[in-house]
């Protein structure tokens, strides 16, 4: 498949799981590693165009496998992570689409919410995003419609990171309609795709967080 200009892969630290909604998720893109997160290129078999970071958590035979790559260099005490870097390398490269793999998952709680916070500020500035583990995905829900393809019986919930007002679900074993879903409210964990799964939001924003492997929902 020819590269794509504007489409770009993230590669972050946290875990990563390769599935084939992963490799169909990164088909075609360009990738830019960040830190540590340069060790799924070798398991994804892609070599990235730049590599950022501190390199706090590089190892060095790591190092040693991708001496061609260029590297960023950031100082450790620096005012962003290494992901949000790597992201602004990428939109200065022309990004459209982002995929942020190993985002959501991995030793540092903090770093895995960061990532689902920026990616709804992204969503906001107009980008496409996915986060993905392979086995997790997560879309950013912002004011609009959009759809998520998802296996019949998987797992998804909505997690508000505001209010949310004008919310619906549809194609889900538990549809919702015109909603009014409080900030912190449960009520909307833990729903079942019937399908590809159409959602529209007034007002607010939210993370849509699915398990497209987990059928526990048959």
């Amino acid at each position: 498949m020819p590269m794509s200009q504007s489409i770009f892969t993230i590669l972050l630290g946290g875990e990563l799981v390769l599935t084939e909604r992963l490799r169909g998720a990164v088909l075609g893109s360009r990738f830019i590693a960040a830190d540590g997160g340069m060790r799924h290129a070798a398991a994804l078999g892609v070599v990235p165009e730049l590599w950022v970071g501190d390199f706090d958590s590089t190892p060095a035979d790591l190092a040693g496998a991708f001496p061609d790559v260029p590297r960023q260099p950031y100082p450790t005490a620096k005012a962003a992570t290494d992901g949000e870097i790597a992201v602004s390398e990428a939109i200065a490269r022309g990004a459209r689409r982002l995929v942020l793999a190993g985002a959501l998952s991995g030793e540092r709680s903090d770093h895995a919410l960061q990532h689902l916070l920026y990616a709804v500020s992204l969503a906001e500035q107009g980008f496409d995003v996915l986060l993905t583990s392979g086995k997790e995905e997560a879309v950013p829900l912002i004011p609009g419609s959009m759809e998520i393809d998802l296996p019949k019986s998987s797992l998804f919930s909505v997690s508000g990171f505001s209010e949310l007002r004008g919310l619906h679900i549809e194609n889900a074993r538990y549809p919702l309609a015109d909603f009014h879903l409080p900030f912190g409210s449960s009520r909307t964990i833990s729903n079942v795709a019937e399908g590809k799964v159409r959602f529209t939001l007034g007002s607010g924003r939210a993370i849509v967080l699915a398990r497209p492997y987990d059928l526990s929902g048959v």
